[in-house]
């Protein structure tokens, strides 16, 4: 089959700019379809804190059509780290050279509208100004879900007109909502302000508007597309995606199993792996000394990194530490989020003794260390529409104990005593009482068929958790798009 040429039109990307998962998507996803042969690129808004040392600067400025007229840009050019896939930062400062992403700490950005339609309606001007026409746009959530839109109103007879549109729920909650007043920042018609595009309630939603006007729709794992088609997991969204159901694939996030790889990684301790788990002790008894607590073989050792969130289940944690610490386990956590978890549990941290320490921030090489280190990792996550860290942990023979959603459900295998099978344990309710008791059992099994767990280590190490077969999957998306577009 002929190459394709694939614009990745996104807010971030990791190596450049991240918040959460959507940049980790927007870096492997293009290096995994390189490895394919498929002409990818990328374009994404230049922040003030993304250097510019090893970008070149394309010579003539790009004009970007926005409210009651234009605005001109600088268009900068690099690679991604680690592979030839061009990535293109439109650089407007006015917009975009501030000291946050998306909103300023504890408040809302008030021209979010106009930003993301700069970096949609830049993202199609860019295709033009390289003299490039791509087969397939692949946008990311509600800030470039414009872009289908775009392709359907006011570039459905223009060059990029044959462009099919694949357009991915990273996070279904976060929609892009604004004033109706505020649409001709976008210079759309105001004929697309309707119910089965970018109105609801009144307002603009361009998430919505998005969803009713890709070619293709995909979800991050197959459980989540399902929960988004439901009133409790749609966010007010479920009729849209049901109406769109026979567009809408589950496509299950992959890992960068090069960094994430316990048998070179340079941030532990030790190197090990699945025919070999005796560098897994080391780490275990590293991070036991890193993190200041007693230097115990004896005890499980549960590991957290998360960010400290409502929506990741940080209260259900709080709630049952005291029950949890008393089954006799060492926990560490590693995460930053709501100042007031962040309150409590440096509180936790002061008084845990030789049993509980929690590092508030971040710190990608602790990360590793307590995925190698750990013996078990919860995830007690309201929702979690794919989720890395349970990947990460089976990587690394590392047993999740996840709340069973989402991305959770579909990557970890419940663990079945009778079958010697599984890679993890599930709990279902949404309580810490529910938590507790799957911690309980998860503890049980580790004291009492400690050659249960070495198994499912070994089972989970040996998944493939790589980005290979969601590129495959993605390559057939992105022909079934275009088939649609072009009849």
């Amino acid at each position: 089959m002929e190459p394709l040429k694939i614009l990745f039109a996104a807010s971030e990307c990791a190596s450049f700019v991240k918040t959460g998962g959507l940049a980790d998507v927007v870096a492997a996803l293009p290096r995994a379809l390189r490895k394919l042969g498929h002409d990818v690129r990328i374009v994404l808004p230049r922040y003030m804190q993304i250097p510019l040392d090893n970008a070149r600067r394309h010579i003539a400025p790009m004009a970007v059509p926005l409210g009651d007229g234009e605005v001109w840009c600088a268009v900068w050019e690099t690679r991604l780290p680690g592979s030839d896939v061009p990535v293109y930062m439109l650089d407007h400062q006015g917009l975009f050279a501030r000291n946050y992403v998306y909103d300023p700490p504890g408040g809302q950005a008030p021209d979010n509208l106009a930003r993301f339609s700069f970096l949609s309606r830049g993202s199609l001007m860019l295709c033009r100004y390289l003299g490039w026409a791509p087969d397939v746009i692949h946008c990311h959530d509600w800030q470039t879900a414009m872009i289908p839109v775009l392709l359907n109103t006011v570039e459905r007879r223009g060059a990029l007109g044959a462009a099919a549109s694949v357009l991915t729920i990273h996070n279904l909650a976060y929609q892009g909502w604004f004033p109706a007043a505020d649409l001709p920042v976008t210079q759309l018609p105001w004929s697309v302000l309707r119910s089965d595009g970018l109105e609801s309630g009144g307002a603009i939603n361009l998430l919505q508007g998005g969803l009713y006007h890709a070619t293709k729709i995909t979800a991050v794992s197959p459980h989540y597309a399902w929960e988004i088609r439901t009133p409790e997991g749609g966010y007010g969204l479920h009729r849209v995606l049901d109406f769109r159901g026979a567009d809408l694939i589950g496509v299950l996030n992959g890992i960068d199993d090069e960094i994430w790889n316990p048998a070179a990684d340079p941030k532990i301790a030790a190197r090990y792996h699945a025919g070999d788990l005796s560098g897994k002790a080391i780490c275990k008894a590293h991070l036991q000394r890193e993190m200041y607590l007693a230097e115990r073989p004896d005890l499980p050792l549960l590991g957290v990194v998360s960010r400290l969130d409502w929506i990741k289940g940080t209260d259900l944690i709080i709630d049952a530490l005291e029950r949890i610490l008393g089954m006799g386990v060492q926990m560490v956590m590693l995460g930053s989020g709501t100042p007031a978890y962040e309150r409590v549990l440096r509180w936790a941290s002061d008084r845990g003794g030789d049993f509980f320490r929690a590092w508030i921030g971040f710190d990608e090489g602790l990360a590793h260390r307590i995925e190698a280190g750990a013996d078990f990792f919860l995830m007690p996550s309201r929702a979690e529409p794919c989720g890395l860290n349970q990947l990460y942990s089976q990587r690394y023979g590392t047993l999740p104990i996840v709340r069973g959603v989402g991305g959770l459900e579909d990557t970890v295998d419940q663990y079945d005593p009778i079958h010697s099978a599984g890679t993890g344990f599930k709990f279902y309710g949404l309580s810490a009482e529910a938590l507790v008791q799957a911690v309980a059992w998860a503890v049980d099994v580790w004291h009492s068929h400690p050659d249960q767990v070495h198994y499912m280590r070994e089972r989970g190490m040996k998944k493939d958790m790589g980005w290979g077969n969601s590129a495959r999957t993605y390559e057939n998306v992105y022909r079934w798009a275009i088939q649609a577009r072009r009849g």
